[in-house]
């Protein structure tokens, strides 16, 4: 089982950035697909949930407007589109599947800093 995270960087206050999760080695279509993070000296928060089948999605109060979680089932990826990035949004953002098992991916550090 793998979840390979990709798309993090820096950027400045105000931009975007797309993070990928790539999965393999599970059932990835039957798996409710999540991003996490976690800041610096904080506890790991749920960013953002995506069911099985991609047709619901929930995002934590301030994320809500500004990210946009989907997945591509034939290429069993899932997107966060963050828009409109703040200095509190820097975090290590990590992929989680979730079912019957959670599977976790490596993280990938978003730092948005002018």
């Amino acid at each position: 089982v793998q979840l390979v995270e990709s798309g993090g960087g820096l950027v400045q206050p105000g931009g975007s950035l797309r993070l990928s999760c790539a999965a393999s080695g599970f059932t990835f279509s039957i798996y409710d697909m999540r991003w996490y993070r976690q800041a610096p000296g904080k506890e790991r928060e749920l960013v953002a949930t995506i069911n099985s089948a991609g047709g619901l999605t929930m995002y934590t109060d301030s994320v809500k407007g500004r990210f946009t979680l989907s997945r591509d089932n034939a290429r069993n990826t899932v997107y966060l589109q963050m828009n409109s990035l703040k200095p509190e949004d820097t975090a290590v953002y990590y992929c989680n599947a979730h079912r019957y098992s959670d599977y976790w991916g490596q993280g990938t550090q978003v730092t948005v800093h002018s």
